[in-house]
């Protein structure tokens, strides 16, 4: 593919700005790996999010350091962040927040929950109860939760970064269909290399301690502003007319799978344009190449496919499907 043509003068500001948004961005890689060794894909997936107004899942075992790497991405943006400990008893109100009466006034006042923050952690989320899980949903689609028929918007950027653990650990609840919808990435988190492991160790016999962040040097390298000239800049990315047949005939693809009883929505497919968009942007390209919809097909479209029964007796997973789907599906010239 050929170069795209010079930009006009005009456009020249919001370049340079959405050049420094990117450097800023590209920054985070740095900061957090003062705190957490490898994972480079996961923290280029929390960075997409953030450009798509998205949400993220982060799944692995207990002890990969999904929570250090959230709390690691929060210290390095000039963002409000707060964290909730997902636990069989949390309640939705524990949540979203609740009418607190006041003995003074005489009158009922909303009390706000942990969920009106810029970054909110939900640790260990498949671990409560579906109607604790529930709480979240219309605070992830419609950026607002609703108390006493009161809608109450939510800070912009808002973002649900949730960890969990495989749903065959012992006190775990599967999320739903519509809730993983709602998560515009699904991060797989795997154990680390023995390089990286012994890197890990040696970080600790020298006295690191992921509770106190500060003490690694991480400090804030991006804020809102960096996020809005961000995805601005994104919003310009062109997609050709051929780039959107090539994701819709990927989508498509996956509702005609044998092996699946559901395939990829319309919403996931849109959810695939824009993290390819996004993706591209940040390898400093204004346009979308087909490798870009490849590099994202994996976490964007993952937790959107349901197996049928016999294909998960078989050992097929969703991820098996998506890599078949690419290769069988034609590349845009």
């Amino acid at each position: 593919m050929s170069a795209p043509p010079p930009v006009p003068a005009r456009t020249t500001e919001p370049l340079a700005n959405g050049d420094t948004a990117r450097a800023s961005l590209e920054a985070l890689r740095s900061e957090i790996a003062k705190a957490v060794v490898g994972q480079d894909p996961a923290v280029t997936g929390l960075v997409v999010a953030l450009l798509c107004r998205g949400h993220v899942l982060l799944e692995g075992v207990p002890g990969v350091a999904k929570t250090l790497l959230v709390r690691a991405l929060a210290a390095s943006l000039e963002l409000d962040t707060k964290r909730v400990q997902f636990t069989p008893d949390l309640m939705p109100s524990d949540v979203t927040g609740s009418l607190v009466y006041d003995a003074r006034t005489a009158e009922f006042s909303f009390q706000p929950g942990p969920v009106f923050t810029n970054l909110l952690l939900a640790d260990e989320i498949n671990r409560t109860p579906p109607k604790t899980q529930s709480s979240l949903l219309e605070a992830m689609e419609e950026r607002q939760v609703t108390v006493d028929g009161v809608p109450r918007p939510l800070p912009d950027p808002f973002l649900v970064a949730a960890t969990q653990n495989p749903v065959e650990y012992e006190g775990t609840y599967p999320l739903p269909e519509a809730q993983l919808d709602r998560f515009l990435l699904k991060l797989t988190v795997p154990l680390p290399s023995r390089d990286e492991e012994i890197n890990v160790l040696t970080r600790h016999s020298e006295g690191f301690n992921p509770r106190d962040l500060a003490s690694v040097g991480i400090r804030p390298v991006a804020g809102p502003a960096d996020l809005e000239a961000a995805r601005a800049a994104v919003a310009r990315t062109k997609v050709s007319p051929e780039i959107a047949g090539y994701v819709v005939d990927i989508c498509r693809a996956t509702r005609e799978s044998p092996s699946l009883s559901l395939g990829v929505s319309p919403r996931g497919a849109t959810a695939l344009l824009s993290t390819a968009r996004a993706w591209a942007w940040l390898t400093g390209r204004d346009y979308v190449i087909p490798d870009d919809v490849k590099a994202l097909a994996l976490p964007t479209l993952r937790h959107r496919l349901h197996l049928r029964p016999e294909a998960e007796m078989e050992g097929i997973t969703p991820d098996s499907v998506i890599t078949s789907v690419l290769a069988h599906v034609p590349v845009p010239r």
